[in-house]
């Protein structure tokens, strides 16, 4: 018996119509996927705006209430309505004064002066980072030009 080739004419002519097939069907299958991926984006965005469509229609029910406006007058403005009597309960703890907030930041130096520091520090090779509470007679003080 005589050997048989393995590949005869039409196993090769059925191999080329299914790669024909197969070639012409994966651009339209990459174009249902790509179109499904963006339905379904927007689908989510659709999602989320009418989320905040919702909260915000919440928000406009809650300011059309007078109720609700009175007690954020009360809440945010301190306000008292006719004839109530209304306290303010004063900290015991005393916040920080403006001459403490002067005194702060005359500690620590302009942005601009600790930068400038840096900048010398690595041109001198020193790599000695910038302090920020040092002043600029502290840093002459050092014999630093």
């Amino acid at each position: 018996m005589a050997k048989r080739p393995q590949l005869t004419g039409r196993a090769a002519i059925l191999a080329v119509v299914v790669c024909a097939i197969a070639m012409s069907l994966a651009y339209p299958v990459r174009e249902y996927v790509a179109q499904r991926r963006a339905i379904a984006e927007l689908e989510a965005e659709k999602a989320k705006e009418q989320e905040e469509q919702r909260v915000l229609a919440e928000r406009r029910r809650q300011l059309e209430d007078p109720n609700y406006i009175k007690r954020e007058a009360r809440r945010r403005l301190h306000y008292c309505g006719a004839g109530e009597k209304c306290y303010m309960v004063a900290d015991s703890k005393p916040k920080q004064t403006q001459a403490g907030a002067r005194q702060q930041a005359a500690i620590t130096p302009p942005w601009y002066q600790t930068l400038w520091e840096s900048v010398e520090a690595a041109d001198t090779g020193k790599g000695v980072k910038a302090s920020a509470g040092a002043t600029v007679e502290e840093k002459k003080d050092d014999g630093k030009p």
